[in-house]
């Protein structure tokens, strides 16, 4: 069977996976989870028992969570090289070492914007400190970033891998939560624009937004939540 992405909406840092995946270019199925909503229900805790996405559902009916985890499982079987490389290489070295500062603290700088917007009892003080601290802490890390990067088209090299598909699904967090303009880090607002603009990205955020648009014919359709824990999940 195709394996089986499960992703989340709205604004997930899932949807660079589904471009990866897109790039890729191998058969492969979708789950589109509300995670304001479903991935809340005690259900979900089949799936992921952290209540968190992306999880992925293998080819063998296996679950794997973590993006770390999910992307070493795109790459092992990116046979072509397409969206990774040889994994003795200097290149594969880069690519990980990008997405391990993505996954980590590039990524966890926006929880306290996300804990102020998602508050369910209002608390103006604390949102208000949570919102100054998480502002500091994400332009902290795109200062980091920025001087990481050197005069590639993208993060790894001339062509977008599996480190930008982790970028492209968290970096417009710095516009939803209006944090700073994304031209105070040049390198980092040029690849932004390169893979916006890219079919991939833009087809995974379309599907992000509940659209059905025409991809690279890799993408063999949705699959319900319901059916994924009813056949999947972990008792």
């Amino acid at each position: 069977m195709e394996p089986i992405l499960i992703y989340g909406f709205p604004a997930g840092s899932s949807m660079g996976l589904v471009a990866a995946l897109e790039w890729l270019g191998k058969p492969y199925r979708l789950c589109r989870v509300d995670m304001l909503g479903e991935m809340r229900e005690p259900a979900y805790a089949r799936l992921n028992a952290r209540h968190e996405t992306p999880a992925l559902v293998t080819d063998d009916g296996r679950i794997i969570t973590e993006t770390m985890a999910i992307g070493h499982w795109f790459a092992a079987r990116d046979t072509e090289r397409r969206i990774s490389f040889d994994p003795t290489s200097p290149g594969a070295d880069r690519m990980v070492q990008l997405m391990a500062y993505l996954n980590t603290g590039f990524t966890g700088a926006f929880s306290p914007l996300w804990s102020a917007l998602e508050m369910e009892t209002p608390n103006p003080v604390l949102q208000d400190n949570l919102r100054r601290w998480g502002r500091e802490a994400v332009i902290e890390r795109h200062d980091k970033l920025e001087a990481m990067l050197g005069e590639t088209p993208y993060l790894a090299g001339d062509r977008p891998t599996l480190a930008d598909g982790v970028l492209i699904g968290v970096a417009r967090w710095l516009d939803y939560h209006e944090v700073a303009p994304a031209d105070r880090w040049p390198r980092i607002e040029a690849i932004r624009r390169r893979l916006e603009a890219d079919p991939a990205v833009r087809f995974a955020t379309a599907l992000e937004s509940g659209e059905t648009p025409g991809g690279s014919g890799a993408f063999k359709g949705h699959v319900p939540l319901a059916e994924v824990i009813e056949r999947f999940g972990r008792a």
